[in-house]
């Protein structure tokens, strides 16, 4: 489903690329002289896009300029909603390890999430571990989160992260390298008394 939502998306942004590159290109040549066509909207270099007439239309009406307005502050905030859904940071779904023969194999980025995730939270003292996987395929980065206990060292927690459940999954998936960015989070405890 994701990758049918991808290719409409495509589709539809090369479609709006295209109509605006003809318009605009069409402005432009109309600009410089060219002959324009008789069903098009304005007909020489130095017609104006809205002229006195057409402005002063609807001015007895209150209601049309805030109209126009509002409608074109919707548009221009689903714009602004789409170009952040489509720039936005998404999961990598999977990652290319080199098998050596030249062909490669894929193995999906929530299994070696997963196995990451399982491996952290067996280090001593961490509660709770969860990683998710950012980059390219062939070159991914990390990002784990880590709930520690109370008595837990960060340093010695971030040490054992890295010298056992990142460089297992870098080996295995056989990486050049495995970058990550590893929040450490304690966990939320009262206060102990002492005698």
């Amino acid at each position: 489903m994701r990758a049918v939502l991808r290719t409409v998306d495509r589709v539809l942004l090369g479609l709006v690329g295209l109509i605006l590159l003809a318009l605009g290109g069409s402005v432009l040549a109309i600009g410089f002289g060219a002959p324009a066509p008789s069903w098009w909207l304005h007909q020489g270099p130095h017609d104006v896009l809205l002229n006195t007439a057409e402005r002063t239309r609807w001015r007895e009406a209150g209601w049309w300029w805030p109209v126009v307005i509002a409608v074109l502050a919707v548009v221009l905030l689903l714009a602004l909603w789409w170009l952040v859904a489509v720039l936005r940071r998404r999961r990598l779904t999977e990652v290319l390890v080199d098998t050596g023969d030249g062909e490669g194999a894929v193995l999906r980025g929530r299994a070696l999430e997963a196995v990451i995730a399982q491996e952290a939270d067996r280090v001593d003292g961490v509660e709770r571990a969860k990683v998710r996987l950012t980059g390219r395929r062939a070159s991914p980065a990390a990002r784990v989160r880590l709930l520690l206990a109370p008595h837990v060292d960060p340093g010695t927690a971030l040490g054992d992260l890295t010298a056992h459940a990142l460089t297992h999954a870098r080996t295995s998936a056989n990486l050049a390298a495995l970058p990550a960015e590893v929040q450490l989070r304690g966990v939320k405890h009262g206060a102990e008394r002492v005698s």
